[in-house]
């Protein structure tokens, strides 16, 4: 039975992080945001073609349905399911917190995975920035602000928010390793979410070494 709590939370959170919020802002101006801009679905490019108070309204939502994936699904599901069945605790708030722990940060893989690779865009996402953000906040919330610092000192240095999202998902995993030293696994984790989240900013990257990267404030980004 257990498994089978893993496996719809893990449902629920992709589908729940898979709602691609961007996308549907800019739908509900006759826009489609994969074609213009960098192309990205995330809160960045929505705040530079639809305008700050859309971008940070994305922004949030993406934050929130992380948080909410990881912060209340495992609860719900677990004491919707298992209470009918005996042999096992009876609520999710009794379980270990080692046992708890390994269900939150199932939801929040597959919440970051839901959004990066989102099933109603043919599997093309954004790159998790603000939903691990917002999974972090339930998880670690002193490693996101430790992250948030890194983020913005980095775009105050380079004006470029791609070197802001690539150092802040280097300093996430550090600042998780020093700070929970003794829980292997959501260091483990924290690690690949951070390289998931550098490699989907690859073409970032590529611009940045062309000098093509467009910095903070403009209106277009080059492809």
């Amino acid at each position: 039975m257990p498994i089978l709590c893993y496996i719809l939370t893990a449902l629920a959170a992709y589908l729940l992080g898979s709602i691609p919020f961007g996308f549907l802002a800019a739908k509900a101006k006759g826009i489609d945001i994969r074609a213009v801009g960098s192309g990205n679905i995330g809160a960045t490019n929505a705040m530079r073609v639809l305008g700050k108070p859309a971008g940070i309204a994305v922004l949030l939502l993406d934050v929130a349905k992380g948080y909410v994936a990881c912060a209340f699904l495992p609860p719900i599901i677990y004491n919707w399911l298992i209470p009918h069945y005996s042999g096992l605790f009876r609520y999710f708030q009794d379980t270990p917190v080692e046992f708890q722990m390994r269900f939150y940060v199932v939801a929040g893989i597959f919440a970051v995975l839901g959004h990066n690779y989102t099933c109603w865009l043919k599997f093309k996402g954004g790159k998790g920035i603000a939903t691990t953000a917002g999974v972090y906040l339930a998880l670690a919330p002193w490693a996101v602000l430790v992250a948030l610092v890194v983020f913005i000192v980095a775009i105050l240095l380079t004006k470029y928010v791609s070197v802001g999202s690539i150092s802040a998902a280097v300093a996430l995993p550090v600042t998780v390793w020093v700070m929970t030293p003794h829980n292997l696994f959501l260091g483990i984790v924290t690690t690949a979410l951070g390289a998931l989240a550098i490699y989907k900013h690859k073409s970032n990257i590529q611009r940045l070494l062309a000098g093509t990267e467009n910095r903070f404030g403009q209106k277009k980004e080059s492809k």
